[in-house]
C-alpha cells in the first residue's frame, strides 16, 4: 500500500502522570486564553452584542460571495471525489472493517451533526418564509401554494448538501491520515500532504488552536438555541417558570453537567447510547405526527418538495441577494414596478436577509466541521470513500428533509386552517381594531352579533380579523359583556395598565386560541412577527388532541437528549485536538473543555440580552470565515493525499527542494537570508530560472525583469497617487495583479522544467500571497544546479 510510511509523531507533550494530565502545552495554553479571554469580555462588556451585530453584516456585505461560491465549489468536488477512482479508498488499511454497524453509524452521524438545531428551526424557519418579509414574499404576484413550496424549498436549501459537503470533507481527510496514514486524529494531520513535518512546528499548533476556537463557538450556538427553546418548552408547560437569561443560564449548566458525566464514559459507551436514544425519539416523533396530522398531504409534499430542491438547487445555491445588498431598487416607480408589498418598501425583500439566514447557516455548518468531521472520522474506520460520502451527504439528508417536510409542511397547513376559522394576532394592527368593531356591533339584548351593514374597511384599518373574531365569539354564545371585559383586559396588557410583561407573556396572554378539526389552533405567523419562533414547535405539538401535552413533553425530552450528545461530543473532540489527537484524553481535561463550553454559551447568553439568538449567530459567522480558507486548502490537501495512497504521486520525490514556508518555519540563517534577499530580487531571479527552464536568450532575462519591476513599480506609484487622484488605487491593484501573472508564469515554467508537483492554480496563489518565498524556492533549484529542457522534452 502506498503513502506516507506512517510518519511518526513529532508533537509537543506536556505530561503530569499524577494528575493524569497530557497535553500539547502551545494549543492547550494558547486556545484557553483565546476563549476565556472572549468569555469575560462578553461579560464585562455592555456593547459587546452590538459590535457582533456589526462584525456579522461586515462579513456578510464583504464576503457573502465566498460564503455561497465556496459551499458549491466543495460540493462539486465530493461528486467529482466520489466518481473518482478514489472512491474505494478505505479510511484505514485496506484490510479493515467498519468498527460500528450501519445503524448505530447513522444514529451517530445525526445526533452530533444536526439533532438541536432541527428542533428550534423544523417548524418556525419554513414559518418565516411563509409570511414573512423576503425576496419571494415581496412578489404580491406569486400563488400562495408557490410561496410555501419556496418557504420549504429555501430550507431544504440550508440543510441539503451545502451544509453536509463540509462534514463529509474534513472528516473524509481526518480519516485518510489518521487511519491510513498513522497521523494523530487532529486538524493539523490534514495539512501534511502540503506542509509535512512543519505540521509538528508553530504551523500545525496555529491550525488546532483555531480549530478548538471555531469549534467550541460553533457548538455554543447549538447550545445555546436548544437552552432557549427549551426554556421556552419548561414556559409553555408552566408559566411560572421564567423565560430570560437567568433561566437559560441555570438550564446550560445543569445539561452541561449531565453532558459532562456522558462525556467521560467516552464515545463506546455515553455517545453511542445517546445518539441511538435520540435517533429513536425523533423518529417516533415523526411518525405520531405524521399520522395525527393530514398524513396524505405529508406525503405529497415530501415527493414534491425533494423535486422543487432538485430542480432550483443551483439557482438558490448560487444566489448572494447581490443586488439586495448593493442598494434599494431606486427609480422602481418610475420603470413601472410595483412597490407596496414589502415591509421596506420594495419587492426585493429586505436589504439583510440572507445575512440573517443564508449566511449565518454557512457560518454555523462551517464552524462545526472541526468538531463534526473528527467526530464522524472517529466513528467511521473501515468504510470506503464512497460509503463514507453516502453515509454523510445522502442518508442524514433524506433523513432530514423529511423531518422538515413533517414539521414544517404541519406548521404551514396549521396557519392556514387558524387563518380560515378567522384566528388574529391580538397585539396586531388588525385587532386593534376590534375595538370600533366593537363600537358598530348590534347588541340585542344581551347577545353578541355582528351588523353585516357595516363597512369593515371605513375604520381606519381593513378589521375582516376582527369581525372574524367577534362572530367566533358570537357562536360561542358569549354576551357583549364579557366580550368587551376580554377586549379591555388585552388593551390594558398592551398599555402596560394590568403591570410589566415581558414580550413573551403579552404574546401567549393575548394570543388567540380557536378549534380546527376538534385541534386546538393558533396562527403560528404571530411568533414569527413577535421574534419569539421558539414557541412554534410547541404550539404545534400542543396541537394534536389530546396527545399536545404528551408530546410536548416527548419533544422536550428529545431536546435535553440532543442537547447534551452535541455537548458531549463536542468537549470531547476539542480535548482530542489540544492533546494531539490522543484518541482517549484524560477526564479531567474532557470536564475542564466541558464546562468551558457551558462557560462560552453563558458568555454568548448573556452578552446578547434581548438578543440572544443575534449574538449566537453572529459567533458562527465570524468563527466560520477564517475556517473557510482553511477548508479550501483542505480540499487541496485531500485529492494529493489520495493521489499518494493511490500510488499516483510519490511524496518523497518531485517535490520543491525548498518548503515554501520554509522562511518562518526554520533557524537555518541560510535559508532566512536567502528569503530576504527575494524580497528585491524575487523577479529578477524567477525570470533567470524561466528563462532556462525555456531555454531562451539569455538577454530576455531584462525584458522580463522591466515587465515585472515596472508593473511592481506602478502597483506602489498609482497607490501614492491617490492622495490626488480619487480611485487611482484600483490602477495600482490592477498592475499587482499584471506582476503575480508574469511571477506566476516564471514559476509554472520552472516547476515544469523540474518535474515538481502542482497545479497553475497553486503557483498563483504562492505567488500571490508571498512573492519572496515563491522566488526563494526557485532560487534553491537555481542554487543546486538546474538545468534546461532537453531537446527532446522542447520537441
Amino acid at each position: 500500500m502506498a503513502g506516507y510510511g506512517n510518519p511518526p509523531d513529532k508533537s509537543w507533550w506536556f505530561r503530569v502522570d499524577k494528575l493524569r494530565l497530557r497535553f500539547n502545552p502551545v494549543v492547550t495554553v494558547l486556545a484557553i486564553i483565546l476563549i476565556w479571554s472572549f468569555i469575560i469580555a462578553c461579560i464585562v462588556f455592555e456593547d459587546s452584542a452590538e459590535t457582533f451585530g456589526d462584525w456579522k453584516e461586515w462579513i456578510t456585505r464583504k464576503w457573502c460571495w465566498l460564503y455561497v461560491g465556496s459551499q458549491d465549489a466543495w460540493s462539486v468536488f465530493m461528486i467529482i471525489l466520489y466518481f473518482s477512482k478514489y472512491g474505494n479508498t478505505k479510511l484505514g488499511k485496506d484490510d479493515e472493517e467498519p468498527e460500528y454497524s450501519n445503524i448505530s453509524w447513522f444514529t451517530m452521524l445525526f445526533a452530533c451533526g444536526i439533532g438541536v438545531g432541527l428542533f428550534f428551526f423544523g417548524v418556525s424557519e419554513p414559518m418565516y418564509y411563509y409570511v414573512s418579509n423576503n425576496r419571494y414574499y415581496a412578489d404580491e404576484y406569486m400563488p400562495d401554494n408557490t410561496l410555501a413550496q419556496i418557504s420549504l424549498n429555501i430550507t431544504f436549501y440550508h440543510w441539503g448538501i451545502h451544509g453536509w459537503v463540509v462534514y463529509s470533507i474534513v472528516g473524509a481527510m481526518l480519516g485518510i491520515m489518521s487511519y491510513r496514514e498513522g497521523l494523530p486524529m487532529t486538524m493539523k494531520s490534514c495539512f501534511y500532504p502540503l506542509i509535512g513535518d512543519k505540521i509538528f512546528g508553530w504551523m500545525g499548533d496555529v491550525i488546532d488552536v483555531l480549530s478548538i476556537i471555531t469549534t467550541l463557538f460553533g457548538v455554543c450556538t447549538s447550545l445555546g438555541l436548544g437552552c432557549i427553546q427549551i426554556n421556552a418548552g419548561l414556559n409553555f408547560l408552566n408559566n411560572d417558570i421564567p423565560v430570560g437569561t437567568v433561566a437559560q443560564v441555570v438550564i446550560i449548566w445543569s445539561i452541561t453537567a449531565m453532558a459532562t458525566a456522558s462525556t467521560v464514559s467516552g464515545v463506546g459507551m455515553g455517545i453511542r447510547r445517546l445518539s441511538e436514544i435520540c435517533f429513536g425519539l425523533g423518529c417516533i416523533l415523526m411518525t405520531l405526527v405524521v399520522f395525527l396530522d393530514d398524513t396524505w398531504f405529508i406525503l405529497n409534499l415530501y415527493v414534491q418538495s425533494i423535486g422543487y430542491y432538485l430542480q432550483y438547487i443551483l439557482q438558490l445555491g448560487f444566489h448572494t441577494d447581490a443586488f439586495e445588498l448593493a442598494s434599494p431598487s431606486y427609480g422602481a416607480e418610475d420603470r413601472g414596478r410595483q412597490t407596496a408589498i414589502s415591509g421596506d418598501g420594495s419587492q426585493d425583500g429586505p436589504e439583510l436577509w440572507i445575512d440573517w439566514w443564508t449566511i449565518f447557516y454557512w457560518g454555523w455548518w462551517i464552524s462545526w466541521s472541526p468538531f463534526v468531521g473528527m467526530f464522524i472520522a472517529k466513528i467511521s474506520r473501515g468504510r470506503t470513500i464512497k460509503e463514507f460520502i453516502n453515509g454523510t451527504m445522502t442518508a442524514p439528508i433524506i433523513y432530514t428533509f423529511l423531518w422538515l417536510t413533517i414539521f414544517g409542511g404541519s406548521g404551514i397547513l396549521m396557519e392556514r386552517f387558524a387563518a380560515k376559522e378567522g384566528l388574529c394576532c391580538k397585539p396586531d394592527s388588525n385587532f386593534k381594531a376590534i375595538d370600533p368593531a366593537f363600537d358598530y356591533a348590534t347588541i340585542n339584548g344581551n347577545a353578541l352579533s355582528v351588523n353585516d351593514e357595516v363597512d369593515w374597511c371605513e375604520l381606519g384599518t381593513c378589521t375582516q380579523c376582527a369581525r372574524d373574531t367577534i362572530m367566533r365569539f358570537e357562536a360561542k354564545g358569549w354576551t357583549s359583556e364579557k366580550f368587551a371585559a376580554n377586549l379591555l383586559k388585552t388593551q390594558q396588557m398592551e398599555n402596560g395598565e394590568l403591570g410589566d410583561f415581558t414580550e413573551v407573556e403579552y404574546f401567549k396572554k393575548t394570543l388567540d386560541y380557536g378549534r380546527w378539526d376538534n385541534r386546538k389552533a393558533v396562527r403560528l405567523s404571530c411568533f414569527a412577527s413577535g421574534a419569539i419562533d421558539e414557541y412554534m414547535w410547541f404550539y404545534l405539538m400542543d396541537s394534536y388532541y389530546d396527545l399536545g401535552g404528551f408530546l410536548t413533553v416527548f419533544s422536550l425530552i428529545g431536546l435535553v437528549l440532543y442537547f447534551i450528545t452535541s455537548s458531549d461530543s463536542g468537549s470531547l473532540v476539542i480535548d482530542c485536538m489540544s492533546a494531539n489527537g490522543d484518541q482517549e484524553p484524560p477526564v479531567p481535561q474532557r470536564v475542564f473543555w466541558a464546562l468551558t463550553e457551558g462557560a462560552a454559551a453563558t458568555a454568548l447568553l448573556v452578552a446578547g440580552g434581548n438578543d440572544a439568538l443575534g449574538a449566537l449567530q453572529t459567533v458562527s459567522v465570524v468563527t466560520g470565515l477564517p475556517y473557510t480558507f482553511v477548508i479550501c486548502i483542505l480540499c487541496v490537501s485531500l485529492w494529493r493525499a489520495l493521489a499518494v495512497s493511490a500510488g499516483d504521486m510519490d511524496p518523497n520525490e518531485h517535490n520543491w527542494k525548498e518548503s515554501y514556508f520554509e522562511f518562518c518555519t526554520t533557524t537555518d540563517m541560510k535559508s532566512i537570508i536567502r528569503w530576504v534577499k527575494n524580497i528585491p530580487l524575487g523577479p529578477y531571479i524567477s525570470a533567470k530560472g524561466a528563462v532556462l527552464s525555456w531555454a531562451q536568450k539569455p538577454w530576455m532575462v531584462w525584458v522580463y525583469c522591466v515587465m515585472t519591476y515596472g508593473a511592481f513599480l506602478l502597483f506602489i506609484v498609482f497607490h501614492v497617487l491617490e492622495v490626488v487622484i480619487d480611485g487611482s488605487w484600483a490602477i495600482g491593484w490592477l498592475f499587482y495583479l499584471v506582476f503575480v501573472t508574469l511571477m506566476t508564469s516564471f514559476r509554472v515554467g520552472v516547476r515544469m522544467n523540474q518535474g515538481i508537483n502542482g497545479t497553475p492554480i497553486e503557483d498563483f496563489f504562492a505567488c500571490l500571497l508571498c512573492y519572496p518565498s515563491s522566488g526563494a524556492q526557485i532560487d534553491c533549484e537555481l542554487a543546486e544546479g538546474m538545468e534546461p529542457p532537453s531537446k527532446d522534452v522542447m520537441a
